[in-house]
């Protein structure tokens, strides 16, 4: 059974979605970013952290992949021309997707106020209207962002997604509405939001 640390508002929820598409037992052990449980297990103190068999691997992304390839599902095998495009998608949506929103959270309540620059943010969400279009060029007609198949960007691009909506970045309707509907629709994001419902963080 898998250990995940982390609070799943937050990126935590990313592992705690794919261990639910992987039909994976997982204990959770709430904990904040900068926390003292979780800078036990990541110095950075940021949230998530994965116990696999005695070893802590961090970064949401990492894991989410990591979990993937160690179950053969979610991805495309390495080596392949499908998995460079697949890694493609994985990295527009935290390079340019999350970017923003990161970046505006942080100018909003993360960093110290004596440094925060709140103008910052307009030009945030105007990299965001940038990024959700480019998605919706390279997305096309297609199901998810690989086709048929729903990937580890899809579920990424899935959290962001509701990340936008409570930060009041604008999502089109249309098609790209219709994906994340599609995304964000899946039991297993069901099932793992009820496991964070009721979840008290550790300080």
């Amino acid at each position: 059974m898998y250990t995940v640390i982390g609070f799943p508002r937050t990126r935590t929820m990313r592992v705690m979605w794919m261990l639910e598409e992987l039909e994976q037992t997982y204990e959770l052990v709430p904990a904040m970013p900068q926390s003292e449980e979780i800078k036990s297990y990541n110095v950075m103190g940021k949230v998530p952290a994965l116990i696999d068999d005695n070893e802590t691997l961090v970064d949401s992304v990492a894991i989410c992949q990591y979990l993937a390839d160690k179950h053969g599902a979610l991805t495309f095998p390495s080596g392949t021309i499908e998995r460079a495009r697949q890694d493609s998608f994985t990295q527009f949506a935290i390079e340019q997707f999350e970017s923003p929103m990161w970046t505006a959270a942080k100018n909003t309540f993360i960093l110290p106020e004596d440094i925060r620059m709140p103008e910052i943010k307009s030009v945030c969400r105007a990299e965001f209207d940038v990024a959700i279009d480019y998605l919706g060029k390279r997305l096309a007609t297609r199901q998810f962002v690989m086709g048929d198949t729903f990937t580890v960007p899809d579920l990424i691009l899935g959290h962001c997604c509701q990340w936008a909506r409570a930060a009041k970045f604008s999502i089109p309707e249309g098609p790209i509405t219709e994906y994340f509907e599609r995304v964000l629709s899946r039991p297993a994001y069901a099932k793992a939001q009820k496991r964070g419902e009721d979840t008290s963080p550790t300080q």
